[in-house]
């Protein structure tokens, strides 16, 4: 039976093999070569109009990018943006999860479903059916406020408008967040539920102090998927535009670099400073979470 088991293994593993090479290959060649490239390219001075020209200058760009004003102000509203809007996406997930969660809603599992479906709409598509919803112009929210008096938007790209319509895409995007929670949240064992209520604690008290410590790996999962998405996917919102200093987020400015100043050696610098930073916050979300993230294979 061994001998016969063996093969039959080594054939599905090879056929395993065979059927995930694409992602394999198209992994290697589009996304791990290209990275490693990038940051040779960072230590040069490769200018994409004079690629013949490119020297090896070290440390150069790295030092440079400490003297830029610009890479200053992006941080800054970079951390602005993950500040407002991972919270925001956080709590969102949570109240939602908890209302699907409750054992007398009719319907949950379609409930749960038109909640998750905008989640698989593309961030593009979104962002561009808001901009059209408010364009001072063209747009229909403006001629629904002015119908009943009200003022709209005069400025898409005002900082008011953007701080809008990043909110709105955060909620838009809470389906898989949403998920996560309503996973962790019937995953509790209901004894300790009926035993805090009971002892006479009520429902706000049993949220806080019993339910949002029990989901901490949850919240704390939501935070770093979060954090990710929010530090690199902001880069359309002036596809288009000159940098002007107004509100693009670092990512953003890296594209303007490398396509309207065409510096790509600078422009891969401050994407594998911006990698460094990005990790630097993880590693310290995950030292900080043995403070307040509850895990009870730990207590044994």
């Amino acid at each position: 039976m061994d001998r016969v088991r063996k093969p039959r293994i080594k054939f599905d593993r090879y056929l395993g093999i065979l059927f995930i090479s694409p992602w394999i290959i198209g992994v290697l060649f589009f996304k791990f070569l290209p990275i490693l490239a990038s940051f040779g390219i960072s230590f040069t001075n490769f200018q994409l109009l004079t690629p013949e020209a490119t020297q090896f200058i070290g440390f150069e760009n790295y030092i440079r990018l400490f003297h830029d004003e610009g890479v200053g102000y992006v941080l800054f509203a970079t951390i602005s943006l993950g500040l407002t809007s991972i919270p925001f996406q956080l709590a969102a997930s949570i109240a939602i999860a908890a209302l699907l969660n409750n054992r007398g809603l009719k319907f949950g599992n379609l409930m749960r479903t038109l909640f998750f479906l905008p989640s698989i709409i593309p961030g593009v598509a979104i962002f561009f059916m808001w901009s059209g919803f408010v364009d001072p112009n063209t747009g229909w929210l403006n001629k629904i406020l002015e119908s009943v008096g009200l003022t709209g938007f005069n400025d898409l790209y005002s900082s008011g408008a953007t701080s809008l319509l990043f909110g709105i895409s955060a909620l838009w995007s809470v389906g898989p967040g949403m998920l996560i929670m309503l996973g962790s949240l019937q995953g509790m064992p209901p004894e300790i539920q009926e035993a805090a209520q009971v002892d006479g604690a009520g429902p706000l008290v049993r949220f806080f102090y019993i339910t949002l410590p029990l989901i901490s790996p949850a919240i704390f999962f939501s935070i770093v998927i979060n954090l990710i998405s929010i530090f690199g996917g902001v880069i359309l919102l002036d596809r288009g535009n000159g940098f002007s200093g107004g509100f693009s987020p670092y990512d953003s400015y890296v594209s303007y670099i490398l396509f309207n100043e065409r510096d790509l050696g600078y422009a891969a610098s401050l994407a594998w400073f911006f990698l460094i930073l990005v990790m630097i916050v993880v590693i310290a979300l995950f030292s900080s979470a043995r403070k307040w993230v509850y895990y009870p294979d730990r207590e044994a």
